[in-house]
């Protein structure tokens, strides 16, 4: 989830712009519950371990590309979602 907020409003720099970025830390995050399921998975692998992984990505930035749109009534369609995108 982390990653996909990150993703949705993190300026996109080239090395060539000298533009500030925000270290993200886990101060500055919510806290995020981690759910472990206790029957393993001898299908998936050999260690019996189930993982979402990357799957809770898909929908984080969709989800603030939505909430901009419902305050907004502007549609980002492209990311990071800026303020310019907003207001062009």
């Amino acid at each position: 989830m982390c990653v996909g907020f990150k993703a949705a409003i993190t300026r996109v720099c080239s090395q060539s712009d000298s533009c500030a970025h925000v270290q993200e830390s886990s101060s500055s995050r919510a806290d995020i519950k981690v759910i472990f399921v206790a029957e393993p998975d001898d299908i998936i692998n050999p260690l019996g371990i189930k993982g979402l992984g990357e799957i809770g990505i898909v929908g984080v930035a969709a989800a603030i590309a939505n909430a901009v749109y419902r305050a907004t009534g502007k549609r980002v369609r492209d990311l990071p979602i800026t303020l310019d995108k907003v207001l062009g």
